[in-house]
């Protein structure tokens, strides 16, 4: 395919507030993830929550839109000048022409929540101020950030569990393939929630500590939030802050396995097929990534179908980890947290190891790392995994402008 441009990028995690956060939190190999303090929820089990996300308040015009997804899409697009690039890019396509393709998991379903226990206690009726259409459908996210930023292109959110933000990367280069924009915004944001939160506990797999992703003892997730987005153009039009340590998209890969509503294909059949896919789109061969960044969720079945999906291509000679020992596991916006990651990786030249693995699973057969290690990465491959077996797989590297 050819190559799209990440012209700007931002990201708002547990990590911290932009780019630089970001990269300082994984140098510093510091974990953010904390003992459940979200709302009311009673779990023995750590979080990965955004700090500052309740003091967020939307402009009056965007004011309908009020909900923490939408707080955190707020914080993301102000971060990195973000808005200020794709304010930019309108002036070179026309507003019309940039198009909106974003991910999320459960949207605005706090607010849902929220409405829920005020309801009518004689009717059951919701209470008449809660706006379905702006907070908790799936296409608010979208609706929100168009607007924020001032675009009347096309716009389309994209629900596939936690691949989806990792899917709207693919969905784009097909948009701007086919001549429906000239650029998109991409990415996506998925916030805590009460259902969330008990719907992995009633699965069994939360982590009573901070998780531990491909370590022997792993025994679970930490769930986090996060939003980010990326804006994608033609390199002969991109106009990239930093041009020296510009990254593009360069291939993309997806598959559909559905071995099982919950669990992966235990053998990564459908893992391995999104990362080949990914490759052959690139037009590269697996000893030219230099770097795997994996799902790598902590739950022994996800860890253990991703190690082999791996091993298949890589065999044991590519660096891989999950860095979501430092993020927790952002559900549908685990995609752009961790292409955000890989662009950091392209740019400065490093790989982060696995967080809090002591010792790395003895039955793996991939390189999986547990150290930072200092190396030109000109190629990454990033794997987002979702429920039901929808699996994407991003292939990042440096840009020739």
């Amino acid at each position: 395919m050819p190559p799209l441009v990440l012209s700007a990028f931002t990201v708002v995690s547990a990590m911290g507030r932009g780019v630089a956060a970001t990269h300082d939190a994984l140098r510093r190999r510091r974990s953010v993830l904390r003992r459940c303090d979200f709302e009311d929820a009673t779990l023995d089990c750590f979080i990965g929550r955004v700090d500052g996300v309740e003091d967020e308040s939307l402009p009056q015009p965007l004011a309908a839109y009020d909900c923490r997804n939408n707080w955190l899409a707020h914080m993301a697009l102000r971060t990195d000048g973000f808005a200020d690039s794709v304010v930019a890019a309108k002036e070179r396509y026309g507003a019309d022409r940039i198009a909106v393709i974003l991910g999320t998991s459960t949207s605005g379903i706090l607010q849902s929540e929220e409405a829920y226990r005020r309801r009518d206690p004689a009717t059951g009726a919701l209470p008449a101020d809660f706006d379905y259409a702006h907070t908790h459908d799936l296409f608010s996210l979208a609706r929100f950030v168009r607007r924020a930023l001032g675009l009347t292109g096309p716009a389309s959110m994209i629900s596939t569990a936690c691949s989806s933000s990792a899917n709207s990367f693919a969905e784009a280069a097909r948009y701007i393939e086919a001549g429906l924009c000239d650029a998109a915004v991409v990415g996506g944001a998925d916030s805590l929630c009460r259902m969330t939160l008990y719907g992995f506990a009633s699965l069994e797999l939360l982590s009573p500590q901070a998780c531990r992703p491909c370590a022997a003892d792993r025994n679970g997730i930490s769930i986090g939030e996060a939003a980010g987005f990326a804006l994608l153009e033609r390199p002969d039009r991109a106009m990239p802050a930093d041009p020296a340590g510009a990254v593009a998209l360069l291939g993309y890969g997806e598959s559909s396995d559905g071995y099982h509503m919950s669990s992966p294909h235990p053998e990564g059949l459908g893992a391995a097929a999104a990362m080949r896919a990914a490759l052959d789109k690139a037009g590269l061969s697996p000893d030219e990534i230099d770097y795997v960044n994996l799902h790598g969720t902590g739950t022994r079945n996800n860890d253990a179908m991703e190690d082999k999906a791996v091993a298949q291509i890589f065999g044991t000679a590519t660096p891989c980890s999950s860095t979501k020992g430092w993020s927790g596991h952002a559900l549908g916006s685990a995609g752009i947290v961790e292409a955000v990651i890989a662009a950091l990786c392209i740019r400065h030249g490093f790989v982060p190891g696995c967080l809090g693995a002591e010792a790395i699973d003895p039955a793996f057969t991939s390189r999986v790392i547990v150290e930072n290690a200092e190396q030109r990465v000109r190629h990454v491959v990033s794997n987002s995994f979702g429920f039901g077996g929808s699996n994407c797989a991003l292939v990042l590297g440096e840009a020739a402008l």
